[in-house]
């Protein structure tokens, strides 16, 4: 299984239709990988606040629009990274878009921890209530977003539904890089299943972005990491291999509490 991260620049002076379209165009260039992910609210920035409501749109709008295009024609299953969404009674959240290859919305997901400590995305957004797997042919994924990437409840609670792969947009700050790798480790080290870390580089209202993008296998080996501008991160996934390395060191089977 390939997976190609697109470790994308959301640049300061670029319009968001302009990013749209180049976003719809590295997705394109996948086409031969069979799970392409994008990065946290690339459309804004993660940390654009000011933008969140002007730039909003609801599960069908432009920029899911463009995904399930781009989707379809690289014949890919796409986590789109997130939007700014804007539900029916006008609570912002940030959802991420999991689209087949056909261009159909298989999944959404609204990001459970918000980031901010009582300011930015934390007041500005509602919370997501539920943990969401998508399955594909060969695997199930579980969506987590950022943030949530300290806070291990979510991750077991995705294990109880079958993930084997956690992919984690991220729209990261470089002050706290060594925490994003640290991290993404322990997540697949304690739930033995694979992790897909995908940031953003570049800046985000004048916050530096961690990039660093990276894959780690069900034993916590890196078995891909990007540098810290814009590039696409490719790797080859073995689905079996998570099964074999909890067969092989059962330690969810000696979880207590639940």
């Amino acid at each position: 299984m390939r997976a190609s991260l697109i470790q994308f620049e959301v640049r300061p002076d670029d319009p968001v239709a302009a990013r749209r379209e180049r976003a719809a165009e590295l997705v394109r260039r996948q086409r031969g990988s069979d799970l392409v992910v994008l990065p946290e609210l690339w459309p804004v920035g993660a940390f654009a606040y000011e933008s969140f409501a002007a730039e909003a749109e609801s599960l069908d709008g432009p920029t899911a629009a463009a995904m399930a295009a781009a989707a379809r024609d690289a014949g890919v299953w796409l986590h789109a990274g997130s939007v700014v969404e804007r539900a029916a009674d006008g609570t912002l959240y940030n959802t991420s878009l999991v689209f087949s290859p056909s261009g159909e919305l298989a999944a959404a997901y609204r990001k459970i921890h918000r980031f901010g400590f009582d300011k930015g995305e934390a007041v500005l957004m509602g919370a997501g209530a539920e943990p969401v797997t998508v399955r594909l042919p060969d695997t199930t994924l579980g969506l987590a977003t950022c943030y949530d990437l300290r806070f291990p409840e979510l991750f077991r609670a995705l294990v109880d539904a079958g993930a084997q792969v956690f992919v984690v947009p991220a729209g990261w700050p470089e002050r706290r890089r060594d925490h994003w790798t640290l991290l993404a480790r322990a997540r697949a080290v304690e739930n033995q299943a694979y992790v897909l870390a995908c940031g953003t580089a570049g800046t985000h209202a004048g916050v530096g972005q961690a990039g660093h993008s990276v894959v780690v296998d069900p034993w916590g080996e890196v078995v891909a990491q990007a540098g810290a501008g814009e590039e696409v991160l490719v790797a080859d996934l073995d689905p079996a291999r998570v099964g074999k390395v909890r067969e092989d060191f059962p330690a969810l089977k000696d979880r207590v509490l639940r």
